[in-house]
């Protein structure tokens, strides 16, 4: 099984927030007053996200941590 680089997982994870807002239908700046969250920066696939900040974004768009990864990365 091939290792997949970070940049790689940063791209599906930008990829997987960015589909979610857009779900979600807030834009970058709603979502940043919601959760005080840099959305920009995580889509832009320029930001290392702690588990931590993954947990808020789960909470704000209701799924659960297992329904966050395996839409996206178990691609």
């Amino acid at each position: 099984m091939e290792k997949e680089s970070k940049e790689q997982l940063l791209k599906k994870l930008a990829l997987r927030v960015k589909e979610l807002r857009g779900t979600k239908g807030v834009t970058q700046e709603e979502a940043l007053h919601d959760t005080g969250i840099q959305f920009s920066r995580i889509e832009q696939a320029k930001r290392d996200v702690q588990l931590s900040t993954v947990q808020k974004l789960c909470n704000y768009f209701e799924i659960s941590m297992n329904e966050f990864f395996n839409e996206s990365f178990g691609k």
